[in-house]
């Protein structure tokens, strides 16, 4: 709601126009003033929903001769709403501090504004700018933040098509940061230059500036699992098995084409926040690696590659922490089955390598479909059962060799969470996935194609910081399409050498 100067009579000489708009934003607490609102009728149920939406404690009487059945039914069920039938009188205005007139009579409602300004109380009359003292502006709420838009009664349209880009833009999440911040605003000591400092380190990242954050407990537990992970995993290889040694000394020329594979489906993973799974697994399966192995390559490569990719969006401030604890222990949970079953039948892989191809396949449509409808709005609702997608995702993720991004960021930004947000927290859950279902895998495969391994692994953790980075900054539709279509047609070369052998 935005005031406008008072005019103590209609009669005055109208002020000088100024150029640009003159209007002074205030925020009015409804629930501490009487309003009167003068009509009962289409416009009157506008102006009272917009009043009650923004502050549901709001003491309103409203008078008009009749009333729309929608208000009597509000007044139902609002305490502080008082409904008086009866033809206005200037009495009515007593006790009142904000004055409304929405009838459909025009002289009407000049003896209103008049006896508003009689009683010097500020009065919005609408579609009538020359007599509003105020103008009820629109409102984008997210929350605790409030955004009143006003184009100084020139364009209701464009104004309400502001507030539809703002609601669009603006991500539910902020309303999270704001309770965060409250809390920190709150817990801080010192001076008041001390929290001012303080308050700017802290809000740095909404404006983008390159701040680190003060906790790295994060950073530390990332890559403190990531090189004790490696460091046992390499450890036990090297004591175990011949065939990791044999490599290790004598690198086979496969290494670099997944070297280069890994490199470039991570960028891609990156841009697009899906695919690396899928685009990996198919170029495995197409190098003649078998899914299981196909699977534990990708993951022990996705160790440090969503690690990376995980903190940098964590310092970008990209993660919902809600939302990743939901997703973090039915993934977890559906990756460790996922990796023990499909490692069982590793000696059937003739039979299980068409499977993971048709799932490939099933993924390049998904990812296409995503593809051509990436610019349409979401109408969805946000998915509530989260846990339930987080185990399906991993399950499926770690038998197939990918799709958590792909089924997972694809429903939540389907589902009309913020597509940064979804990202963000894809990524750093992903990293706890792959830790898990690499060590399944380990544990119930003996070691294979390390060429086709280590080459993933060196590849997409060189390319991590990059794609992290750039993220934001490509259009995904091109790569999508193009990704989609390379998957299709790997998938379905590999069906058909199946079906014809």
């Amino acid at each position: 709601m935005t005031l406008l100067p008072r005019n103590n009579s209609l009669t005055e000489t109208p002020p000088v126009k100024s150029k640009g708009n003159q209007l002074f934003p205030v925020f009015l607490k409804l629930d501490g003033l009487h309003t009167v609102l003068v009509g009962g009728g289409k416009v009157g149920l506008e102006k009272l929903t917009a009043m009650l939406n923004n502050s549901t404690g709001a003491a309103i009487t409203v008078i008009s001769k009749t009333f729309l059945p929608q208000i009597e039914a509000l007044a139902a069920g609002t305490p502080k709403l008082t409904l008086i039938e009866k033809a206005f009188a200037d009495t009515d205005l007593d006790g009142a501090d904000i004055v409304i007139a929405a009838t459909n009579d025009a002289e009407l409602n000049k003896y209103i504004c008049q006896s508003a300004h009689d009683r010097k109380l500020l009065i919005n009359v609408a579609d009538k700018p020359d007599l509003c003292d105020f103008y009820l502006g629109s409102i984008v709420q997210k929350g605790d933040l409030k955004i009143g838009i006003s184009t100084n009664g020139k364009s209701p349209t464009v104004a309400k098509r502001l507030k539809e880009v703002l609601t669009e833009a603006i991500p539910d999440e902020i309303d999270t940061t704001l309770q965060q911040m409250s809390q920190i605003r709150e817990n801080l000591g010192g001076d008041f230059t001390h929290k001012v400092k303080e308050l700017n380190r802290v809000t740095a990242i909404l404006v983008g500036a390159k701040t680190p954050p003060s906790n790295n407990n994060l950073k530390l537990l990332i890559w403190g699992l990531s090189v004790a992970f490696f460091a046992v995993v390499i450890g036990l290889l090297w004591a175990r098995e011949p065939r990791f040694q044999s490599f290790v000394e004598n690198v086979d020329p496969l290494f670099y084409y997944f070297l280069g594979a890994g490199f470039v489906f991570a960028m891609i993973d990156g841009a697009i926040g899906m695919s690396y799974g899928v685009t990996s697994t198919t170029f495995s399966l197409s190098m003649g690696i078998p899914p299981a192995s196909a699977s534990m390559g990708v993951h022990l490569s996705e160790i440090m590659s969503n690690g990376i990719a995980g903190w940098m969006h964590y310092r970008m401030g990209n993660v919902n922490w809600k939302l990743f604890w939901l997703l973090l222990f039915p993934g977890i949970i559906g990756a460790a089955t996922g990796a023990y079953l499909v490692s069982s039948l590793e000696h059937y892989a003739v039979y299980t390598k068409p499977v993971v191809s048709l799932y490939t396949l099933i993924l390049g449509f998904v990812i296409l479909n995503k593809a051509i409808n990436i610019s349409k709005k979401r109408t969805t609702a946000k998915i509530k059962r989260i846990q339930l997608l987080g185990l399906g995702g991993g399950f499926i993720d770690a038998v197939g060799g990918g799709g958590w991004g792909s089924i997972v960021l694809s429903t939540l930004i389907a589902g009309g969470r913020h597509p940064r947000f979804s990202l963000g927290t894809v990524k750093l859950s992903r990293f706890f996935i792959a830790l898990v279902s690499s060590a399944t895998f380990i544990l119930m495969l003996n070691g294979k194609h390390w060429e086709a391994v280590s080459g993933l692994v060196i590849g997409s953790a060189l390319a991590s910081p990059i794609a992290a980075r750039i993220s934001n900054k490509i259009s995904a539709k091109a790569i999508m399409f193009a990704v989609a279509v390379i998957v299709i047609a790997i998938s379905i070369r590999s069906i058909f050498k199946f079906l014809v052998h």
